[in-house]
């Protein structure tokens, strides 16, 4: 793991076109040499987007492939590239809404498109909370945990710690990261429509905002095009959000992200299982 580390660093000097194209490179590889992940993009491509023709599908799978690897390489950028040099590559639209993320309870509403670490950087104007992972390698760990810390403080959380950590982070005015939209089981979850294909959905957005009264931002991370850099999006607050119904509530996330995922589809994360958590009786869409 030292070694792999040592040469993400490395790649931390190279221009950004020419480290984007070797992540593409990366990418290609990656589509012929990991089969189990080409199938589950391809089988969540087939459910979501029934409409396209199998050619079309594949030329997604194929350019997420390469999206996903150039976010991996170049978060050798976010960990060591100095922060203007960062910033010149960020591009934030309209712009980091500061003063609503300090006037009270805010979630910033992150989903599982390949730049989201971008994202994060983007909204790093004030200190934050978000949900952490702890890795089994102690130097990965280390680096993790670094790369998140160095744009300023940030809280951080384990799954296991639930979500009254959370709460008493929105209510000390700390801005909650959130990524509520992988399969994690029925625990906390409700099967709502996503992409007409009923799927376990956390219902814990609109249970949090309404717990904190807090406000959800959504935002999201794009590649520019021609290895120019990143566009983070900050979308207006939702209205009347959650009201009184959790799972139309829920609903209304799964329809955002629908609308996102269909601006940029190369770049939604199709490698992850989705549609794992099936209904009672009904079967895998990966076995």
């Amino acid at each position: 793991m030292r070694i792999l580390i040592a040469l993400l660093w490395l790649l931390h000097w190279l221009p950004l076109p020419v480290l984007g194209r070797i992540g593409n490179a990366v990418g290609s590889l990656m589509y012929v040499a990991i089969p189990k992940r080409r199938k589950i993009a391809l089988t969540n491509l087939r459910l979501c987007m029934p409409e396209l023709s199998e050619a079309e599908r594949v030329a997604i799978a194929k350019r997420h492939f390469r999206g996903y690897s150039r976010s991996i390489l170049e978060r050798s950028l976010l960990w060591w590239a100095p922060i203007p040099r960062l910033r010149k590559l960020i591009h934030i639209e309209p712009s980091v809404p500061q003063a609503e993320m300090e006037s009270g309870p805010t979630i910033l509403l992150c989903p599982h498109f390949v730049c989201l670490d971008v994202a994060g950087v983007g909204a790093r104007v004030i200190p934050v909370s978000s949900i952490y992972s702890p890795q089994k390698n102690k130097a990965f760990d280390r680096l993790l945990r670094y790369g998140r810390e160095r744009f300023g403080p940030v809280r951080l959380f384990t799954r296991d710690e639930g979500v009254k950590p959370i709460l008493r982070a929105l209510r000390d005015g700390l801005p909650y990261f959130m990524l509520p939209d992988m399969d994690f089981g029925e625990k906390d979850s409700a099967f709502v429509p996503f992409f007409g294909i009923p799927a376990a959905t956390l219902t814990a957005l609109p249970r949090l905002a309404a717990a904190a009264r807090a406000k959800v931002i959504p935002v999201i991370a794009t590649f520019l095009p021609n290895y120019q850099g990143y566009r983070v999006v900050f979308y207006p607050a939702w209205e009347n959000y959650p009201g009184d119904d959790m799972i139309a509530a829920t609903r209304r996330m799964n329809e955002f992200i629908e609308e996102r995922v269909r601006e940029n589809p190369a770049e939604y994360f199709w490698t992850h299982k989705r549609f794992k958590t099936r209904p009672n009786g009904e079967p895998s869409f990966y076995e």
